[in-house]
Order: C-alpha cells, then sequence, then structure tokens
C-alpha cells in the first residue's frame, strides 16, 4: 500500500481540516494519499462500537445543547480520573445518531468551526462499509487502524470491547497478520486478550509519561519510559507487532533551546526494530500548538509552523510509519524524498 515508504496513518481522519471521527474526515483522508484511517473506538449503552476520541461525548458532540439529554450529564470515574459530562455508555445508538459532531480544539482549528453539526457519529460498521467503497475508487487496499479507548473501564460496567471489535474485523474480511489492520491500545491487558482472539497486529501505545492504567490499577511498577527500553521492547513485541511511542518523549528528546536535534535521538528505533517491533509514532500536526517552539512561525497557536522541518527529521531515524491529521503534507514529504 506504500511501496516501501513509511505508512501514512489519518490520525481520526483528515482532522486537521474536517471535525475529527467522522466520514468526511476519513474519506478526506483516504483521497489525499492515507495509507490507514484511524477511529478511537467507544462504546454504546446497547453495545455498539462508535468512534469518538473519548467516551466523554460533550468535548465531540453536540450533546449539551440538547434539552432532552440535560439530565445526562454526571460525574464519573475513568481510569482513576473524575470527570464531568456526558457519556457514551449512557446513550443508546439511537440517541447517539441524534448528536452531531463538533471541532474538538477550535482555538487550534478555528476554521473546522464552520462543519460543526454537519455530521453525525459514525459507528465502526459505517467506517468499514466507508473504507470498502473507496476502495474501488481509489484502486488501493486502505488500511484501518482502530484504537480501543479505556479496556478496563468499559469492561468494568460490562461493556468489554475486545470482542465486538474483532467479530466485526473478522466479518468485514480481515483475519490474516498481512490484511491491512493494526489495533492499537495504551493498555496491555487488552491486548493480551486480542492476541487470544486474532490473528491481526496488535500495536502498544506508548503516552510521555505515567503508566498503562490497567498496571496502575494493578499496583504495578511498569512505567511508559521503562517500556521504551530495549528489555521493555522485547517484552511488548511478546504480544505485539508494533509500538507507537508519543514522538517528544521516546523518538526525539528536544535540546535545551527546543530545537530538534537528530544527533540526541533516543535508541528507541534501533532497539524496537532489534526486538522485531514496528515503530508508529505520534502525532504529527501542522499547527504551531503542536511544534517545538523553534519551529513555531508566529505566536499564533492556529498558524502553520515549519512542520517540513519536524517530519523529516523523524524520517531520518528510520520510522515505519507515522500518525497525522495532515495526510496530504505528510505525503508531500515523503514523495519530495524518493524523487530527491
Amino acid at each position: 500500500m506504500s511501496d516501501g515508504r513509511p505508512l501514512i496513518i489519518a490520525h481520526r481522519g483528515a482532522s486537521g481540516y474536517l471535525p475529527e471521527h467522522t466520514l468526511p474526515a476519513y474519506a478526506l483522508a483516504i483521497f489525499q494519499g492515507a495509507d490507514y484511517i484511524e477511529p478511537d473506538l467507544v462504546i454504546s449503552r446497547d453495545g455498539v462500537l462508535i468512534a469518538r476520541h473519548d467516551n466523554r461525548l460533550d468535548l465531540t458532540t453536540d450533546v449539551a445543547s440538547h434539552s432532552a439529554f440535560v439530565r445526562r450529564k454526571t460525574t464519573k470515574v475513568v481510569d482513576g480520573q473524575a470527570i464531568t459530562g456526558w457519556f457514551s455508555e449512557d446513550f443508546s445508538l439511537a440517541e447517539i445518531r441524534q448528536l452531531r459532531a463538533i471541532e474538538r480544539i477550535p482555538e487550534v482549528r478555528p476554521g473546522n468551526q464552520r462543519f460543526d453539526g454537519q455530521f453525525g457519529i459514525p459507528t465502526l460498521a459505517e467506517i468499514l462499509q466507508l473504507v470498502q467503497a473507496l476502495q474501488p475508487l481509489t484502486g488501493r487496499r486502505i488500511g484501518l487502524y482502530p484504537e480501543i479507548k479505556h479496556p478496563s473501564y468499559f469492561a468494568g460496567i460490562g461493556l468489554a470491547m475486545e470482542q465486538p471489535l474483532i467479530q466485526a474485523l473478522h466479518a468485514a474480511g480481515y483475519h490474516r497478520a498481512t490484511d491491512p489492520v493494526f489495533i492499537q491500545c495504551f493498555e496491555i491487558a487488552s491486548l493480551k486478550q486480542l492476541r487470544q482472539l486474532t490473528e491481526l497486529r496488535l500495536m502498544q501505545l506508548l503516552w510521555s509519561s505515567g503508566q498503562p492504567y490497567d498496571i496502575q490499577q494493578a499496583g504495578q511498577a511498569l512505567s511508559y519510559a521503562q517500556m521504551a527500553t530495549a528489555a521493555g521492547l522485547r517484552a511488548i513485541a511478546e504480544y505485539a507487532d508494533a509500538v507507537g511511542p508519543e514522538k517528544n518523549h521516546f523518538i526525539l528528546p528536544l535540546d535545551s533551546q527546543q530545537r530538534l536535534v537528530a544527533a540526541n535521538a533516543t535508541s528507541l528505533v534501533a532497539d524496537a526494530h532489534a526486538a522485531g517491533l514496528l515503530v508508529h509514532p505520534f502525532t504529527f500536526r501542522a499547527e504551531n500548538a503542536f511544534l517545538p517552539d523553534s519551529l513555531q512561525s508566529a505566536a499564533e497557536l492556529s498558524a502553520p509552523g515549519d512542520w517540513r522541518a519536524e517530519l523529516k527529521v523523524f524520517l531520518g531515524l528510520g520510522i515505519d510509519g507515522l500518525f497525522t491529521d495532515h495526510p496530504d503534507k505528510a505525503l508531500a514529504v515523503l514523495q519530495a524524498g524518493q524523487t530527491g
């Protein structure tokens, strides 16, 4: 699908241009050349997998404006944190159908707000249908890179997602390790459970601090930093096929002037490859808000900075793929590198 170049993984779709986790955002990413699209998955009260960044619906939908749902606002403890809002598990799919997507970070992407209220909330089944409908139009096989969100939490309320996800993927024809699917998660236990259910490839996410919630819940000391060591990566390779480090902490430390310096790169890529793991860091974005100080173009958070320079440094480290909100920009850098 990528002709040997690093994979372009559309982070929540082409979310730099359209509200994330909407069918138009996924479609745009595909037409921009993404190899994979990435839906974050949560679940409804009646057990339907839907694509949202989080189970707190008011972050990315207009649920707060629906008078019929005012009393659904509540406070819950999710992954050890008290959170107040409206939650996917308190809504049936029929009720979620009444909601419309909104831009999650309007202060950084004010242009995306013009689409607020225009798009619905897609189910996993609808995303699978979209991918299979667009493949003949593009002449490419489009990959899927779903993330299971909050698996311990959902399992604890009787809404475990692992089995429904695998059943849906297998029913859609994705069975083998050679099929264009990676399933990702921050929690270890969920990935180990998935390994017992499928041959599809799995990816262990690594946040920049702390530890997986299931490890924290069990009272164990394993941290993401320890998981990113050579020994930690070898342990990951026992149940996963790839690792997804948060880019700024694990792949390339910044120097004292907040500059990207390739010579400062950790050995994570080499250590992961030695363990047999692919390396897919996240997340590459064009706006100043997400770039090191030295690559920012202005004080305005929403303005584009020197995203090309950042991406080129990481590509030089030998990564195997990358998550990006701007698939077209990543593809342009990769194509320019191939043509010299």
